[in-house]
């Protein structure tokens, strides 16, 4: 009876004791899932326009924000070292289109997603070569952004948020929104959405594989810079935040594999419930450290019972 409590009442009862502490664990929650969201994104993308999981994107957060420190510490202004390093990252789209993917075209999937493994071990070994395996501080006041906190009473409590994880939540939601802006109401966006629902279709009309894919693994680029600079500044930059890559995984299951909505969806439910579930029964039950696999639990209980995620659509092969 006393382990029941401690399952089912203490926790309620803490959560509802000490509201204030609660919105914190929820506010941290959701800065966590929001970059999930935005790793997540790079992967919907890719794989809506190519049918090719990029087991790369993780690495490619890691290389964009590598890339930028390095081309600031060699003397380049912040903003300067953002474009040089959009610059590189478009360099590394084009690379991948033409020398990857454009000798891979129509062969099995498991080939092109060996490739995206080989691209990440190529940049792993790149990346030290030119930057080396040390830790290093993203040059988060040189691009301007806040580093102290916005203090919050709600409802005579104590709510405290530092300004750039606000920075990094605002900046997330204004890139989802120009993304989906972009998909929608462009005609290179329409293109990318064409691809995607039907790759025969879309080339029989005239749009260009090769200008999809360089402009896709551009915009994963994008996101993967926006999300190096949101980590980076919390954890510092280093090839460690390649395994932060890797709770993007759960979330593409949990929403669906192609679907925007549910890589925005999927990784703020993810953030949000394992810091939940991390404070409240994982330290006192079990000592800490379920952050490390609640979200593929939780993914793969909502496999069981939807296999194509809580936004993918069924597929129906007939037979």
């Amino acid at each position: 009876m006393d382990l029941l409590n401690r399952i089912f009442l203490e926790p309620w009862g803490e959560m509802a004791a000490a509201p204030d502490f609660f919105l914190q664990v929820v506010w941290e929650g959701l800065v966590s899932g929001t970059l999930y969201a935005l790793i997540a994104l790079g992967f919907v993308l890719i794989f809506r326009s190519s049918r090719i999981f990029n087991f790369a994107q993780g690495i490619m957060v890691v290389f964009a924000a590598l890339t930028l420190v390095g081309l600031h510490e060699m003397g380049l202004p912040a903003w300067v070292a953002v474009a040089g390093t959009l610059g590189v990252m478009f360099a590394l789209a084009w690379t991948v289109e033409r020398v990857v993917l454009r000798p891979l075209v129509g062969q099995p999937d498991i080939i092109l997603f060996m490739a995206t493994i080989g691209l990440t071990l190529f940049l792993i070994g790149f990346g030290e070569t030119i930057f080396g395996g040390e830790n290093r501080q993203m040059i988060t006041r040189e691009l301007g952004i806040p580093t102290g906190d916005f203090v919050l009473e709600p409802g005579g409590g104590l709510l405290i948020l530092q300004q750039i994880d606000v920075t990094a939540v605002s900046v997330a939601g204004l890139l989802v929104l120009a993304l989906l802006a972009f998909l929608n109401f462009t005609r290179m966006g329409r293109a990318v959405r064409a691809l995607g629902d039907d790759h025969q279709a879309a080339l029989s009309v005239g749009i260009s594989l090769q200008t999809i894919w360089v402009l896709v693994w551009f915009i994963a680029g994008i996101i993967a810079l926006v999300t190096g600079i949101a980590w980076g500044s919390r954890a510092g930059v280093s090839f460690a935040l390649e395994v932060i890559a890797y709770k993007a995984l759960p979330v593409l299951m949990l929403g669906g594999l192609e679907s925007i909505t549910g890589a925005i969806v999927g990784g703020l439910l993810i953030g949000v419930l394992e810091k939940i579930f991390e404070i409240y029964w994982g330290a006192p039950l079990m000592g800490g450290g379920t952050e490390t696999w609640f979200a593929f639990v939780l993914a793969l209980i909502v496999l069981l019972f939807r296999p194509q995620g809580l936004f993918g659509e069924r597929i129906i092969e007939r037979v």
